[in-house]
């Protein structure tokens, strides 16, 4: 078995659990972990294996559009111009999508969301996939699923030493709390993917990078692959510490193998 196999395997033991306590709706499972652990391989390998019937989206495909991120950085911090941290999600269209799924019919064309990362913007509606029908399970993934709110403390790296007074790190936690937290309490159960240091964090996104584009990172892309990555490195490391809710954890070793 394959370790992306066997972390559907463990995805999908959970989704059954929670469909047979929910017999009467679909389930709804959020799976987190960090960049590159491979959360999104795993359950586009479920989607595809079509057992039970899955809508899938990612936390990814919500994030707002740059305009609406400015308007975030003008207003609290500059940071926030930056995808990623909670704060810059569209949370309101994850939950009407979520409602359009759990009341879908046999007949049911539900649009899922998606959003272009080349072009760092939400993609034109016409072009979001059309879920067909109702689904037996709804599965959803994202990086800081079932995050808590982490104390603000010293600048970890480069890009926190510019959130000097934790203004930009307060806001995220504030978002954890008020907005983010009601949106998790939807969830049936979450399964998060631990890794096993924040450095392989990193190596991870590298090599995600590197298969999107089909070579090495030239040292300007690395370079700039290493600046983004410190905007997940707080709430990444606080999760690997325990600051989440998920009801399964599957720690990982270095090459993603379940076990870590």
């Amino acid at each position: 078995m394959s370790d992306v196999t066997a972390v559907a395997e463990i995805i999908y033991g959970v989704i059954q659990k929670q469909r047979a306590l929910h017999p009467e709706r679909p389930a709804l499972v959020g799976v987190a972990g960090a960049q590159g652990s491979g959360k999104t391989t795993a359950c586009k390998l479920l989607e595809m294996s079509n057992r039970p019937r899955f809508a899938y989206f990612s936390l990814d495909d919500v994030y707002w559009s740059k305009e609406e991120r400015a308007d975030l950085a003008r207003l609290i911090h500059p940071l926030f111009v930056t995808r990623g941290p909670p704060g810059t999600h569209d949370l309101d269209l994850a939950r009407a999508t979520i409602v359009a799924l759990m009341r879908a019919g046999d007949e049911s064309r539900i649009p899922l969301p998606s959003f272009d990362k080349a072009r760092d913007e939400p993609a034109p509606k016409v072009e979001w996939p059309v879920y067909r029908g109702r689904p037996e399970a709804i599965l959803i993934d994202g990086w800081c699923l079932g995050a808590l709110a982490p104390h603000v403390g010293k600048p970890l790296n480069a890009v926190e030493a510019i959130d000097s007074d934790g203004r930009w790190r307060g806001s995220q936690g504030t978002f954890l709390r008020e907005d983010y937290a009601p949106f998790f309490a939807l969830f049936d159960a979450f399964v998060y993917l631990k890794p096993p240091s924040w450095d392989v964090v990193r190596r991870w996104r590298g090599q995600q990078e590197e298969q999107l584009l089909g070579r090495a990172l030239t040292k300007e892309e690395s370079a700039k692959l290493d600046r983004f990555v410190m905007h997940y490195e707080w709430i990444t490391r606080s999760m690997m510490a325990g600051g989440h809710v998920a009801d399964v954890v599957v720690e990982l070793d270095e090459e993603r193998r379940v076990g870590g």
